[in-house]
């Protein structure tokens, strides 16, 4: 898996994997659970990663190019 995207929240990340699913690309948010639990600060710096296989990284890159700053 390789991270496409860095978000400043757990919401963003889960909306672009949504995104990414429905348009047939597997995607994974690692860090769901710790960041939902965690203090909001804790993802600050390093953010939210949306994570998807390397074969599908071209593909949801120019996906999510849209929705990313």
């Amino acid at each position: 898996m390789i991270t496409i995207a860095k978000c400043a929240s757990v919401d963003e990340a889960l909306l672009l994997k949504s995104l990414l699913a429905g348009n047939g690309v597997e995607a994974l948010v690692p860090d769901e659970f710790t960041a939902q639990n965690a203090p909001p600060y804790m993802f600050a710096n390093s953010g939210v990663r949306v994570q998807v296989n390397e074969s599908d990284a071209e593909t949801a890159r120019e996906l999510i190019k849209p929705a990313t700053p």
